[in-house]
């Protein structure tokens, strides 16, 4: 970092006298980086390369490459930075970003375990983090966040799959074309959580805190299922005769705003549709 040249913005007309005293006082110019929730890590590094006075050491680098420069024993790229603003002054690396957001995704999910309810069916942090990341991606209304938490930690301890389609978008990948066909369910990846018991082998996105903490608050209830109403949240049902009512009676708002809904409910499997 010594190496990095010294920049100050000042208006002009400044004085020789005000001139000396900015140099004097050490603030460089910062520049803002915005790092947003929801996002996979690939897009991220994206946004980093992509801002203006980054040094992108990265840029030809692949992930075990990438892995190794943020110089921690990472089990897995996608989720492993905390989505934030970060400001940083001209020179700096895409290495000293990453490093930065690594370290604040640590800090907090040491702080949100401190708070964790009782028990729950994780491992670890990092599968508190998977966890974190799936919930993110089903739905972005804050006051609903626990609830959801609270169905799929139920689901995981009564041995239900997750059913969740952000998981078989994430592993579809590229070849998502903005609506989930029953192919897409019927295909297997290690993130295709209609296919697969127990959670995804890595996070899908990156996380927000609120999405971690309610990981480890989930709402305690019955819920088992969900379906997206609509109106940008979820309506809650505790069986599946309940759960196939209600999307029936959402189909057909579902069918303009919510990826998979028109696929024919399948009443042998419960079934979560994503938000």
């Amino acid at each position: 970092p010594y190496n990095v040249p010294l920049r100050f913005s000042y208006r002009p007309g400044l004085s020789p006298e005000g001139l000396l005293a900015l140099l004097i006082s050490g603030r460089n110019k910062q520049y803002p980086l915005t790092v947003v929730e929801g996002w996979t890590f690939r897009q991220a590094l994206e946004a980093v390369w992509g801002s203006e006075k980054i040094d992108a050491k990265l840029r030809d680098a692949n992930d075990e490459e990438i892995t190794a420069a943020l110089g921690d024993n990472i089990p897995f790229l996608e989720g492993s930075i905390f989505p934030d603003t970060y400001f940083y002054t001209a020179g700096t690396t895409d290495i000293a970003i990453l490093s930065r957001a690594r370290q604040r995704l640590e800090t907090i999910l040491a702080e949100e375990w401190e708070n964790r309810l009782g028990s729950l069916p994780y491992k670890d942090l990092n599968e508190v983090l998977v966890m974190a990341s799936v919930i993110e991606k089903e739905s972005g209304v804050l006051a609903e966040k626990q609830r959801i938490a609270g169905v799929f930690v139920r689901r995981l301890e009564t041995g239900m799959r997750l059913q969740s389609d952000p998981t078989v978008i994430y592993g579809v990948g590229a070849d998502y074309t903005g609506v989930i066909r029953r192919s897409d369910l019927d295909t297997e990846t290690p993130w295709n959580t209609y296919r697969i018991s127990g959670l995804p082998p890595t996070p899908i996105a990156l996380v927000s805190r609120t999405s971690i903490r309610a990981s480890l608050q989930p709402e305690d209830g019955s819920y088992l299922y969900f379906v997206a109403s609509g109106t940008g949240g979820h309506y809650f049902s505790t069986t599946l005769e309940e759960h196939n009512a209600a999307v029936q009676r959402y189909r057909s708002i579902l069918s303009t705003v919510s990826p998979g809904s028109d696929r024919p409910t399948d009443n042998s499997t419960p079934t979560i549709q994503a938000r």
